[in-house]
This record gives structure tokens, C-alpha cells and sequence, in this order.
């Protein structure tokens, strides 16, 4: 793989709580020359709410020498807000060699594309799947009816590589684009016929990057994928406590890790972004239900765990 990467996170606002309170420079620098020298990353994928942020992040990376894949990530906005929100971004990165991820799978974090005002609202529907059939046959049209104005506008501003974070049912059009980009977990349903996938979305044609893939720290996270928060009990959309009594397992999260990188490496994948760094609001407990490869110890202390030893092993 050429991209060897890690989902980084400046801090995603959802509905008033932000996923990072604090926002330390000094501690992003030495994460990111960590994510560099460390983790043998060569890319990293900068996610979060604030363009600023997304910014001063993006500069410490560029200069501890890690691709940028700038990508804004957000929750409950309209598209109207979207489009400003990425004209915006894209001036800030005007004239550098960054990717620019166009959002990331809207069709459940932001409004217009499911039935509900609330992110909180549109998840429900996925525990309904008959419900959730109901308005799958428009999402497609509606989410690449965006995704080619948020393109239009990006590209007005920003003359580099773009791509965006897909979930799989979204059925991107992906000639816009510069990459293929989807969120591609491996849970239970879907693990008998995930290499085939895999492999399908690089018989497009195009490099394909997967923007994001992990798993928790328990046992059983793996057969999970993408459903891990359904452990967690929040606060609104704070973590508070775990739901249930887990095994804590790191070996769990590295063994998947080190398997569908494999898969990665064998189907010919361009790029792959493993969620994530850190869970910076899920320390203690609540870090075995978190996706960070290393654990939050207080403040901005942390410590790896074993999936960061099997990343740093493979991308090396």
C-alpha cells in the first residue's frame, strides 16, 4: 500500500458535545511526529468540526512529513452548510499537496439525505432495517446530487486530489473524484463477503482508499465493525459509562487489524486510514470500547496499546 495511514481527530461537535474539549498544539505536534516516526505512518487522515483546527493540524503534520488528507467531518448540517463549510476549508489549504475529503458519509451524519433532524434520529432507522429500506432507493441520487456541487466548489478553490468518506449503500459516483473513498468495516454479517468487496471497489479502476476500518478493545468488538457505540452508554452524546460488562482484549483489536490490512495489501488498496489515534473522550473504562490505538491516562497522557505495536510492525 502506498498510503499507510491513521485517522487523526481535532475534535467532531455532535449536538454540543465535542470530542475533544481540549485542543493542546503542543500535544498535536508530538502526536503526529509520533504517528510519523513511531507508527511508520505515511499518511494521516485529520478529521473534526473546526476548519482552525483542521488547519493548525494539517501545518504540524505537513511538517513532520505525512500526507494530509484534510477532511472535515461534522454532524446535522443542511447541505447549504456543508458547501460553505468546504469553501472554506479549501482556501485553507489552497496551494498545498493535501487530499481533500469532501465530508464524510452524510447520507447519517448530516441532514437532507434520511428522514431525521438529529444524527441521533437517522441511527435509529439502521436498527429498523425494514425501515431503513423504505428510503434507501433516494439516498444515492440525493447524496451524488451533492457530492457534484460540493466538488464544483472545492475545486473553484482548491486545485489538488479529492475524495470522500462513502458508507457502502451511499453508491458514490465516483467520477468526480480522485480517489475512491469508503468506510469499510468488517463485522459478522458481512465478513464472508468482505474481500470480494474489497476487491470490487478496486476493479474501478481508480485508487482506492479506505478512510476508515478498526475496532474495539473487548471481546467480540470484532464481530461488531462499525456498531461498537451500541456499549456505551452517553450523556447526550457524551460517553458516560460502558452498557455492559466487557473482556477487555487488545489482542481482539490488533488481530483485526492485522487481517483486513492484509486483505488491504493483497486486493491492491492505494490508501488505508485506521480509526483511530485516540478516543480523547473515552479514557479509563471507557476506553475498551474505544477504536484508539493507544489509551487515554489523563489529560493528554496516553499509552499504546497492542494494536499500536501492530500497526507501527506492519506499516514499517
Amino acid at each position: 500500500m502506498r498510503g499507510k495511514g491513521i485517522v487523526y481527530d481535532t475534535g467532531i461537535v455532535i449536538g454540543g458535545d465535542n470530542t475533544r474539549d481540549v485542543f493542546d498544539l503542543d500535544a498535536v505536534r508530538h502526536e503526529l511526529h509520533v504517528i510519523r516516526r513511531d507508527l511508520h505512518c505515511t499518511a494521516v487522515r485529520i478529521i473534526g468540526s473546526d476548519p482552525g483546527r483542521l488547519e493548525a493540524a494539517a501545518r504540524e503534520a505537513a511538517g513532520a512529513g505525512l500526507e494530509v488528507w484534510f477532511s472535515p467531518f461534522t454532524c446535522d448540517l443542511t447541505p447549504e452548510e456543508l458547501l460553505g463549510l468546504f469553501a472554506d476549508c479549501a482556501e485553507r489549504i489552497r496551494g498545498t499537496d493535501a487530499v481533500f475529503v469532501a465530508g464524510a458519509e452524510h447520507s447519517l451524519l448530516n441532514r437532507g439525505f434520511l428522514p431525521g433532524e438529529t444524527i441521533g434520529e437517522r441511527m435509529e432507522l439502521l436498527a429498523v432495517p425494514e425501515k431503513l429500506r423504505e428510503h434507501l432507493g433516494q439516498v444515492p441520487a440525493l447524496v451524488n446530487a451533492f457530492l457534484k456541487d460540493a466538488v464544483a466548489v472545492v475545486r473553484e478553490r482548491f486545485a489538488g486530489r479529492i475524495t470522500y468518506a462513502a458508507i457502502p449503500f451511499e453508491m458514490v459516483d465516483w467520477q468526480p473524484f480522485d480517489f475512491v473513498g469508503v468506510d469499510l468495516y468488517r463485522s459478522a454479517e458481512v465478513a464472508d463477503r468482505y474481500r470480494e468487496g474489497v476487491r470490487s471497489l478496486v476493479a474501478q479502476g481508480k485508487p482506492v482508499a479506505i478512510t476508515e476500518v478498526g475496532c474495539m478493545t473487548f471481546r467480540g468488538a470484532g464481530d461488531l465493525g462499525a456498531r461498537g457505540t451500541e456499549v456505551v452508554e452517553y450523556d447526550g452524546h457524551r460517553p458516560l459509562r460502558l452498557a455492559r460488562p466487557l473482556h477487555r482484549d487488545e489482542g481482539e483489536q490488533a488481530a483485526y487489524l492485522r487481517e483486513v490490512l492484509e486483505v488491504f495489501r493483497q486486493e491492491g488498496v492505494d490508501s488505508v486510514f485506521v480509526n483511530t489515534f485516540a478516543q480523547y473522550n473515552m479514557p479509563g473504562e471507557l476506553d475498551t470500547a474505544g477504536y484508539g490505538i493507544v489509551r487515554m491516562t489523563g489529560g493528554t497522557s496516553w499509552e499504546p496499546k497492542e494494536a499500536f505495536h501492530l500497526l507501527a510492525e506492519r506499516y514499517g
